[in-house]
């Protein structure tokens, strides 16, 4: 719903009556909806007496108040313009003396007219709005029918919509598509379907970009798949940096090869010059063509630890496709947080506390001063209503932090599901033991990566290279 209906006080009672409608229907009887007045009974018949669609404003005049279509077009026109809500109050007296001519009451007048007014603050058409529910349906259908060829869509055509890509991987994982990390002899440039699954393309990766990633492609294409990381370095074109190359180690696009990524890392440096000798963004060869060895490439190094390996993820492709970071961080977690997917069996009016990563702020113009930041845990979304004041003292932490603890009243309404926020902070962990601070990881395996060190270094780096959420407001 636009902000013209809500300001007119459109969906409250257009939901009500909805429901009496449907309830009508169970039982067999007829529904007539309430009008403001008898005259508005076929204008708005088809949205059941309220102010939906923007075509409905003029119909509504031309009933109640007799405009005539000039009328109607230049309030048509005031509409769309900037201080639209100024100019339209222009035809109030107008408005007033065609109701009193039609026998209507000066206050179902005016409240009436602040309906038309309301729609000043953005309204719909009827076509925009029958537009948007088709495209709304055909992207549902293609959801649930070919979920991998949609998220692979979403992806290659960001930045778009409202959800970030760090969402939209996760919103996949729950609908069963498998997102696979860039590899060096299977992505694309773009993003692909492989087997079922959705391939991440090599273009995604920092510091590499579209053009050297088509380079890449092209070479693998001509001459065949990169057989180690030496062979990378000296068939891939100068263009792909000595960052490029790291980044894509970092997320495991060179795993192939049969090395750990510090090992490969490692290689890394023996292939290619230190940064700080670098005359240019340009990938300088140190070695030479021809497929020689070094004394030093047989080193062996354990992997990096999966966090290290989720927090690369985020600096790299700006999104994490592995999972979610709760998934490392909740035994962590302040002990009295609920997971969203346990929301539904508390009851109304509970007092709770959630914790996620913030995926949108939004703070519009016609909510009164009321902000709705909606976070994810590994399970799933959850939406925080936050009022004025608690918005003026916790703003901070609402507009800064990337993790928030929130601490509230669970609102259940027909099976929707809202956090009403008393308090919001910025997520803290808790000690577990007194000393996981200080813990290490046991020495990793060199075929397998170790657990999560640290939950609070964990977090400390997450907070450095958290996706930016989307705010409005």
């Amino acid at each position: 719903m636009r902000p013209g209906p809500i300001v007119g006080g459109a969906v409250n009672p257009y939901v009500r009556r909805r429901e009496a409608q449907r309830h009508a229907r169970e039982h067999g009887v007829p529904y007539e909806p309430p009008v403001d007045h008898p005259l508005l009974r076929d204008a708005l018949a088809e949205t059941l007496g309220v102010i939906i669609y923007q075509d409905q404003v003029l119909q509504v005049c031309q009933a109640l108040a007799g405009f005539t279509a000039g009328q109607a077009e230049a309030l048509r026109r005031a509409m769309s313009r900037r201080r639209s809500r100024e100019l339209m109050e222009n035809f109030w007296e107008d408005f007033l003396k065609g109701a009193r001519t039609h026998g209507v009451s000066d206050a179902t007048a005016r409240k009436v007219f602040e309906q038309v007014v309301a729609f000043s603050e953005f309204g719909f058409p009827k076509s925009h709005a029958a537009a948007f529910g088709l495209l709304a349906y055909q992207s549902a259908w293609l959801r649930h029918h070919h979920p991998v060829e949609y998220y692979v869509a979403l992806f290659n055509n960001q930045p778009m919509g409202f959800y970030s890509l760090d969402a939209l991987g996760r919103d996949a994982a729950r609908h069963g598509v498998e997102i696979r990390l860039p590899h060096i002899n299977q992505s694309d440039v773009y993003c692909t379907v492989e087997d079922g699954t959705l391939r991440i393309g090599l273009g995604f990766i920092r510091e590499c970009g579209w053009d050297v990633a088509e380079d890449v492609v092209a070479e693998r294409e001509r001459n065949g798949r990169y057989r180690s990381l030496a062979d990378l370095v000296r068939r891939a074109p100068p263009k792909l940096s000595r960052d490029a190359i790291e980044n894509l180690v970092w997320v495991g696009g060179c795993d192939t090869f049969g090395l750990t990524r510090r090992e490969l890392l490692w290689q890394v440096g023996l292939w290619l010059p230190p940064k700080t000798e670098r005359s240019d963004r340009g990938r300088v060869r140190r070695q030479l063509e021809l497929p020689l060895t070094h004394p030093y490439e047989h080193l062996r190094f354990g992997d990096i630890a999966t966090d290290e390996r989720l927090v690369a993820e985020y600096e790299v492709l700006g999104f994490a496709a592995s999972g979610h970071p709760f998934s490392l961080l909740r035994d962590a977690l302040p002990p009295g947080v609920v997971r969203s997917d346990r929301l539904d069996a508390l009851e109304h009016g509970a007092a709770i506390e959630i914790a996620g990563l913030v995926v949108a702020r939004q703070r519009p113009e016609t909510a009164r001063g009321y902000v709705f930041v909606l976070l994810e845990d590994e399970a799933g979304m959850m939406n925080a209503i936050v009022r004025p004041n608690v918005y003026d003292r916790d703003r901070v932490a609402i507009r800064g932090e990337p993790f928030l603890w929130i601490l509230g009243t669970l609102a259940k309404d027909d099976g929707t599901l809202n956090i009403i926020a008393e308090e919001i902070r910025a997520l803290r962990l808790r000690r577990i033991g007194g000393s996981a601070d200080r813990r290490s990881a046991a020495p990793p395996t060199p075929s397998a990566p170790s657990a999560t060190r640290s939950p609070y270094a964990f977090l400390k780096n997450l907070r450095r290279n958290a996706p930016g959420a989307r705010s409005w407001g």
